[in-house]
């Protein structure tokens, strides 16, 4: 049976592991599920075998199907500098991000209310403190993460989770090189893959500088 995959783009994870499945060439069943019906995504439903959490998921691909080593090495010390930036990343990268886009953009949307200016001005300071500290412990060292060489899954997950901040009108390279140069680094080996995943959060930047612009 052919695996398949259940995910909405407008989630972070699900398109890393789009676009993870397509540059690898996983036979896969696309399963699109709307995230504001409330279900759980990504997900996988590998013949019996069902798994939730994008980095589980990851792991399990690799060990599952023939997959290059660079994605997720099996050396023991490579496979744990990699473990250590996932585990960091789930506390720091995706929480600040992930708060800040919620309440700068998501919430509003959804409520109608905006943030109080001490709400709006910590989950900045927060999110602004993470993706200073990824750079300087992860990104100073090499074209990808931890000065790897080749790309990794983890350099997709990082960079989809950064992107999403650019939909709440924050331009997360703007006075980062070395960060510019890292999701540049990371878009050209993912594409067209990379740029297909990102379709609808292209979508929603362009619409909030039209709103930026309309307002002026």
């Amino acid at each position: 049976m052919v695996l398949k995959y259940y995910f909405d783009l407008m989630s972070q994870p699900s398109r890393a592991l789009y676009i993870f499945l397509k540059l690898t060439k996983i036979p896969f069943e696309s399963c699109p599920v709307a995230l504001r019906k409330g279900k759980k995504v990504p997900f996988i439903h590998d013949d019996n075998f069902k798994l939730a959490e994008s980095i589980a998921i990851a792991r399990y691909l690799t060990r599952a199907y023939p997959v290059n080593d660079h994605w997720y090495p099996k050396d023991s010390q490579r496979q744990a500098k990699m473990d250590e930036f996932l585990e960091w990343q789930h506390l720091n990268l995706r929480a600040f991000c992930t708060l800040y886009f919620q309440i700068k953009w998501l919430q509003p949307m959804i409520t109608g209310k905006q943030p109080t200016p001490e709400q709006l001005n910590k989950s900045e300071d927060d999110m602004v403190n993470t993706l200073n500290r990824f750079v300087e412990y992860f990104l100073k060292d090499g074209p990808f993460i931890n000065g790897a060489a080749k790309i990794s899954f983890s350099d997709i997950l990082a960079a989809c989770e950064i992107e999403q901040l650019r939909i709440a009108s924050y331009e997360p390279r703007e006075d980062r090189p070395i960060l510019k140069n890292w999701i540049e680094n990371v878009r050209n080996d993912c594409n067209p893959y990379y740029d297909e995943a990102h379709k609808l959060v292209n979508n929603l930047v362009d619409r909030a500088k039209k709103d930026v612009q309309a307002k002026l």
